[in-house]
């Protein structure tokens, strides 16, 4: 990092941390009591930090890392600083714990950018900078800084293990995804993304030679026929099958084949991936969750996918492959008429964003959720499309570990879709200035917007004194 690209850097970090911390006051300030799920996540922290290691509420569904570690850096800052009695493991200093997290996401995201985009000398200190600010004020993710939630914590453990993992550091990385396993069951994903990388580089390494043994094939790794896709899965099966290639591969990810086999072992003893409550988190085949997150995906990186050129791009190979995107529409159809699931929560609880996103769309007619097809496939191609300057391996790679960690889901909830949108948005082409500066404003906005809701547009329900309030 170049002297000024550290100084532009230190001044972002700050400046956004200093912000952080005044909004915080006036969150704070607002809601003193626990909100939302922080009514156990809170309870259950202050448990631990009175010693009771043993009590535990049914209702959580995770597991105790974000107590734990909060224990951990709570009680020695109290000592140190000679605080006692409930200030200690207060609501407040509590909820300040994701602030140090937020600090460390934006951070992380640098040098994940930094890293990721090292080769490209047209990636100005700037872009990377500002791409790392944009990244760590996502609103989805930006908002649960403010709360105790699991959420800042889940980010900062899955993305130090991310590059931990491209610099050669194995051991680290899958430690690292044990922390995140911790904070959230379902990081496990990541931790097998991980992996995947390493994978992913050797099979690109050995595709490259077997391109050059047959150069008068012509066949590209990175041309999206489904000849050469045949191609590719034929070689991988082949490459995979090789007893040679599978120990060189183990060698390599035996870190994480370990943490992996520790999940299973896991979910054997404990009879499922949900600690706690399950009747609410039951784990079905609900493929629109996918659609759900491309449409996701197109509204926070509108300045990448949702452009005149993307769209002309789009309208030129579907006049090219009609037959091709017929069949994808036929699928999406079937999909969304046999595996679409409404959760309970998504229908009753009106302080998310969801419920009003499925009341005022989904719920206005039978046939919306299938009018919605040609944006499904817009959105996917565009998707795509924008990671073409990864390896096949990598892509497919990571389509695996994003249909494994939304498809499960029944409830549509926007925080399940943080990480697998860092991850993609992490790896896409940086673009203009001028697009870098959109991105960033419209993020602005959405966290304006939804702070003001939150703290000024406060309601309440029937038969209930309870303030209510506005969120993600």
């Amino acid at each position: 990092m170049e002297r000024g690209e550290a100084y532009g850097f230190s001044g972002a970090m700050s400046g956004a941390f200093l912000l952080s911390c005044l909004l915080f006051a006036a969150v704070s300030r607002r809601q003193r009591g626990p909100y939302m799920d922080e009514v156990f996540h809170v309870p259950q922290a202050q448990a631990y930090c009175d010693g009771r290691f043993l009590q535990w509420d049914p209702m959580i569904t995770t597991l105790p890392g974000l107590y734990l570690l909060s224990v951990g850096v709570v009680k020695p800052a109290a000592w140190l600083l000679g605080w006692t009695g409930s200030v200690v493991c207060s609501v407040g200093m509590l909820r300040f714990i994701n602030l140090l997290f937020s600090a460390g996401n934006f951070y992380l995201l640098y040098l994940l950018l930094y890293k990721i985009h090292q080769k490209n000398k047209a990636v100005s200190g700037f872009q990377r900078i500002l791409s790392a600010l944009t990244l760590a004020i996502f609103p989805t993710l930006y908002f649960f800084t403010f709360l105790y939630y699991t959420d800042p914590g889940s980010v900062f453990f899955t993305l130090f293990s991310y590059l931990m993992c491209l610099y050669g550091n194995h051991k680290t990385s899958a430690l690292l995804g044990f922390c995140g396993f911790m904070f959230r069951q379902t990081n496990i994903v990541w931790t097998v993304f991980c992996a995947g990388n390493v994978v992913a580089e050797k099979l690109n390494e050995a595709w490259k030679i077997e391109l050059q043994k047959k150069r008068d094939e012509k066949i590209s790794s990175r041309k999206g026929s489904f000849s050469d896709l045949t191609r590719v899965l034929k070689f991988l099966v082949q490459y995979l099958l090789s007893p040679k290639n599978l120990v060189t591969l183990t060698a390599l990810t035996w870190p994480y084949i370990i943490l992996v086999s520790l999940f299973f072992v896991f979910v054997f003893i404990n009879g499922g991936i949900v600690v706690g409550d399950r009747s609410n988190h039951e784990v079905c085949l609900h493929f629109p969750q996918l659609f759900y997150f491309l449409s996701f995906t197109v509204f926070f990186t509108f300045p990448h996918l949702l452009t005149p050129t993307k769209i002309r791009k789009f309208l030129l190979s579907l006049q090219k492959h009609p037959v091709r995107y017929g069949l994808i529409t036929v699928i999406s159809l079937f999909l969304i008429w046999k595996f679409t699931y409404v959760h309970k929560y998504l229908l009753a609880d009106n302080r998310h964003y969801t419920f009003y996103v499925w009341r005022k769309v989904f719920q206005r007619h039978e046939f919306v959720k299938y009018l919605l097809v040609p944006f499904y496939i817009f959105a996917g191609w565009s998707f795509a499309d924008t990671l073409k300057s990864k390896s096949i391996f990598w892509i497919l790679m990571y389509f695996v570990c994003l249909l494994a960690v939304t498809v499960p889901q029944k409830l549509l909830e926007f925080r399940y879709f943080v990480l697998p949108f860092l991850i993609y948005r992490l790896n896409i082409p940086l673009l203009s200035l001028y697009r870098q500066l959109l991105e960033l404003a419209f993020y602005i906005l959405v966290n304006a917007v939804t702070f003001y809701l939150f703290l000024n547009r406060t309601f309440q329900w029937e038969n209930s004194d309870e303030v209510q309030r506005f969120m993600w």
